[in-house]
């Protein structure tokens, strides 16, 4: 059901009743058009220790905001004063089909196609955060109505709560070794937010069979990741490709740059090749929120390296790239290039490439990841 569609319930109004709330809680998120919906308390972390370790080694890289608000983080009762219950959603954004790739072969008739660099499928729609937003404070001004006294807070994305950890005490899935959650058939193609409020709900059970570790000996995230970010259950998000693309705003570190491949906003690596999100019948006919429609799914190389900021405004629109400024795009066009040109001739972008490399007045991280593109291109 949609979330434009009529509600085929009311929210109790007996707040003494935490089973019918839960219950209500649930189907009404599902009604919105949620995936999947779960309710756990507001006890502090289990993961306290794992997260101070992860940020004193410098594993948020350009996250600075990671390190900011933790004792909130750790404590989603201290984000919202008398906070009893978290409902926790899943918006359902990709059904696990394969981009289909042009090979740029010299001798291949693909080699004719445009360059272009992909963006990670959860930001090929409109902006997530508004759209998740929207339709979870709808299910808040509905339980805050029937229930006078009620408040809490919406959460997505940005506010400090570790939204994976509450989802799995939610039961809607597993934390995999690559860090994200594996909800079940729906795979890891999902996006988190909960509803914090001081209403006390009963607690969802976890699917037995969504318990334990979802990985066994499973090691294809680890073995894929391009800059060997990810060790069980930890990403170095100074490697990562999502965060080099998109949290790094200066020079990103050519090390792990250069092997973005054609990734120009983001990354899907390691949840491509994960089992749990493989295309069956199955997960075709689960199907993902309409909302998250492919758009902007790719940009043309050439395009992109000649953008200007008004430019990039109009082609992004209204969505979650917008955040990504226009000296970072351009920068990571650049290193998308380097794929290119190790495969085949394009002389466009030869050409995009010496112009920015030899001008002066280009901005200085654009030029500086010309110059070293040109550089490994000629050491080759």
């Amino acid at each position: 059901m949609h979330a434009d569609e009529v509600r085929i319930s009311l929210c109790p109004s007996d707040a003494s009743d935490r089973d019918a709330l839960a219950a209500w809680a649930v189907a009404r998120g599902h009604e919105l058009g949620f995936a999947a919906v779960g309710i756990c308390d507001t006890s502090p972390s289990q993961r306290a220790d794992e997260f101070h370790s992860w940020l004193a080694a410098g594993k948020h890289g350009s996250m600075e905001w990671m390190s900011h608000n933790v004792a909130v983080r750790l404590d989603p009762s201290k984000l919202v004063e008398g906070a009893q219950s978290i409902v926790v959603v899943a918006d359902r954004y990709h059904d696990g089909r394969p981009d289909e790739r042009p090979a740029h072969g010299v001798n291949s008739q693909s080699a004719l196609e445009e360059p272009a660099g992909r963006t990670a499928r959860y930001a090929r729609g409109r902006d997530y955060h508004r759209r998740i937003k929207k339709r979870l404070r709808r299910l808040q001004r509905e339980m805050e109505e029937a229930l006078p006294g009620s408040r809490g807070k919406v959460c997505c994305d940005i506010e400090p709560v570790m939204e994976r950890e509450m989802a799995q005490r939610a039961g809607v899935g597993r934390i995999g070794k690559h860090t994200l959650l594996i909800a079940g058939e729906l795979g890891s193609w999902v996006l988190l937010a909960c509803y914090i409020t001081t209403t006390r709900l009963r607690v969802t059970k976890p699917d037995p069979l969504l318990q334990g570790d979802p990985c066994g000996s499973c090691t294809r995230c680890i073995d894929a990741c391009p800059t060997s970010a990810i060790t069980p259950w930890s990403v170095d998000g100074a490697k990562c490709i999502s965060g080099i693309t998109i949290e790094e705003r200066g020079m990103a570190d050519s090390r792990y740059a250069s092997k973005a491949q054609d990734w120009l906003l983001g990354c899907d690596i390691c949840q491509e090749v994960c089992p749990h999100n493989q295309p069956t019948r199955l997960s075709k006919r689960l199907g993902f929120h309409p909302e998250y429609d492919g758009r902007n799914s790719t940009f043309s190389l050439n395009e992109v390296l000649g953008w200007d900021e008004p430019t990039r405004r109009a082609a992004f629109g209204p969505s979650a790239l917008n955040r990504v400024r226009i000296t970072q795009l351009r920068r990571n066009a650049v290193w998308c290039a380097l794929e290119v040109l190790e495969r085949s001739r394009d002389a466009a972008l030869s050409t995009a490439l010496a112009r920015i490399a030899a001008d002066a007045q280009d901005d200085p991280i654009v030029r500086t990841a010309a110059a070293d593109v040109i550089a490994r291109l000629a050491a080759k």
